[in-house]
């Protein structure tokens, strides 16, 4: 499992490097688009399958890392833990199509994923409300339209949807009386009152190389919101541009309980459309599965005619974040759609998110990032 979280943060970066500066708010659930890949590469063969191993940084066989990916889910869902969080998937398939019995088999065993028969072919548009309402329900509602008008169509045979979520309340939550209205700096010249929470506790923080992180625990202390902040108000891109896993890796391995004061604005990150990754992952090296005449995923449905063979089209994703004063709720979904080839009591250190930050919710046991993103306006979402 730890082999699997640290392929799945240097995906996570790779990724998000992939998608672009941009500009906003930004938030995406690396686990989630992993745990929805990983369903595709086990079915894949030949070079489409060496391309995704690489891209998805996966060490070991299909089967291994499918059935990590179920131990880690498991032990995410723990229902001892004192915070919720569900991880939910399902393959939904054209009822007409015949798929490998040793595929469905080992991704339901593996991952839950069982096989729901769906009429794309006939009714495209009431199998996309199906799949979009399946993923809604298994959000909280937080999550709605993964799969956009027109992201399946009677040519689909195949969708991969994975869906998680999260709700976890701080360790020590932020007092709602010290909330109040702080100026932000959206840019260097540009600044915006926003609600901004304080706390002074003992957190783990580090400052050097021209940032600073505190770790800000959920109830358990088995799951935990890492903040990075630039030392530069304009700092964000060159400090998304420089981050890797291991860098990341590295600063959590420098944090050390310190009296902290923390202020960190309240945000919410709430995209109205999905976001598609396909140009991404094809730019990262996954060009196989997405080309109708090399994708090789054979080991999921091998018709008799190469026409009808299967290859990736499109994979949406869509995340939400909220942070309060209680602590946050955190959905993500990714649909793969496939179609056929046609220091103590010493005065308090200072944390003042007062520019753009990223944030990562990670699970401390492995060190798997679950979802991470910027914060450039915390008034918008």
């Amino acid at each position: 499992m730890t082999r699997l979280a640290w392929s799945n943060n240097a995906f996570a970066f790779d990724l998000y490097r992939g998608l672009g500066a941009g500009a906003g708010n930004r938030a995406i659930s690396p686990a989630s688009v992993s745990m929805a890949l990983s369903m595709a590469w086990a079915g894949a063969r030949g070079g489409t399958a060496v391309q995704m191993q690489s891209v998805l940084r996966f060490e070991g066989s299909p089967d291994a890392m499918m059935q990590a990916s179920g131990r880690l889910a498991t032990a995410l869902q723990d229902p001892s833990r004192p915070v919720v969080f569900r991880i939910a998937n399902r393959l939904f398939g054209e009822k007409t199509s015949e798929f490998e019995p040793a595929y469905t088999d080992a991704t339901r065993a593996a991952l839950g994923a069982g096989l729901e028969p769906v009429d794309f072919k006939r009714a495209a548009e009431k199998a996309r409300l199906l799949i979009n309402g399946w993923v809604e329900e298994k959000t909280e509602k937080r999550i709605r339209d993964l799969v956009p008008r027109g992201g399946v169509d009677r040519e689909t045979r195949l969708v991969l949807v994975n869906a998680i979520y999260f709700l976890g309340d701080w360790a020590e939550p932020f007092a709602m009386e010290s909330t109040r209205p702080a100026p932000f700096s959206v840019a260097a010249s540009t600044k915006k009152d926003v609600p901004t929470m304080h706390a002074v506790e003992s957190f783990r923080f580090v400052a050097k190389d021209a940032l600073k992180a505190v770790e800000l625990p959920y109830k358990g202390g088995q799951m935990s919101m890492l903040v990075v902040l630039p030392d530069a108000v304009d700092g964000l891109p060159a400090l998304e541009a420089s981050l890797t896993g291991e860098r990341l890796e590295g600063i959590t391995r420098s944090l050390a309980s310190t009296r902290v004061h923390v202020s960190l604005p309240k945000f919410e990150v709430d995209p109205p459309g999905s976001l598609p990754l396909g140009e991404a992952l094809r730019a990262l090296g996954m060009a196989d599965a997405f080309s109708p005449s090399q994708a090789d995923f054979t080991a999921i449905a091998d018709p008799p005619d190469p026409r009808d063979r299967l290859f990736l089209s499109e994979v949406f994703h869509k995340a939400f974040v909220k942070v309060d004063e209680k602590g946050t709720e955190a959905a993500a979904a990714t649909a793969a759609v496939m179609e056929r080839a046609a220091s103590i009591l010493a005065p308090p250190v200072v944390f003042k998110a007062d520019h753009p930050f990223l944030f990562f919710i990670r699970d401390n046991a492995s060190g798997m990032v679950l979802f991470m993103g910027r914060v450039a306006d915390p008034s918008s979402r």
